[in-house]
């Protein structure tokens, strides 16, 4: 279990809390003594001491969750990477990072939150952030994307937005090869076959 849970060398600290979503921090409760078992998880030991702090039992998600938001106690300590993603599966990895660290500041105590960070609501924020960590070949046409303040999708809804976009990309790209390389093999025979003027050919 360590494993699944433990912060990788040279891993950023938010990568990590979303890797442990992923892997299933949610659905493990653990009691104080139980957390405190699992030893060194995040290689910080104000946040490890943080993560078994509590005695009772709580969802080892909620306790990386409460110990991170103990080691940097103001959201304004932006510790999401900086950087420009290159694929859109890495860009999408990002905005669920941005996700997370919305999630850190979350009030526990509030049950109408999603636990769930793909279905947290993208805000305006993220999505500027996002855009800004685009690549020029993306950047421009998600710059113009926009939503209406009462109808904001959320995180979830968006990636399947952004895998939409992406393909329409690809298939685009591909039509213009195909086009390219027919107008090309055109192009070679109208300069390869003679023609009934050339005196050294018969037609």
């Amino acid at each position: 279990m360590r494993k699944d849970f433990s912060h990788l060398p040279g891993e950023h600290i938010i990568t990590w809390l979303l890797r442990c979503w992923d892997n299933g921090a949610s659905s493990l409760e653990l009691e104080g003594r139980e957390a405190k078992q699992l030893g060194s998880l995040s290689r910080e030991g104000g946040t490890d001491k943080a993560i078994g702090k509590k005695a009772q039992a709580l969802s080892l998600w909620r306790r990386l969750l409460s110990s991170v938001r103990e080691r940097y106690p103001f959201s304004e300590d932006d510790v999401c990477r900086p950087g420009k993603w290159t694929t859109m599966e890495k860009g999408i990895q990002y905005l669920r990072e941005l996700t997370v660290w919305e999630m850190v500041y979350y009030d526990p105590d509030n049950a109408q939150l999603p636990t769930d960070p793909d279905e947290v609501q993208c805000t305006q924020p993220m999505w500027r952030k996002f855009v800004r960590s685009a690549p020029s070949s993306y950047a421009n046409s998600l710059a113009v994307s926009d939503w209406k303040s009462e109808e904001v999708p959320t995180v979830d809804e968006v990636a399947g937005r952004l895998w939409q976009y992406e393909e329409s990309l690809s298939s685009s790209l591909v039509s213009a090869v195909e086009k390219l390389s027919q107008d090309v093999w055109q192009l070679r025979g109208y300069i390869l076959l003679p023609t009934c003027t050339d005196p050294y050919f018969s037609c």
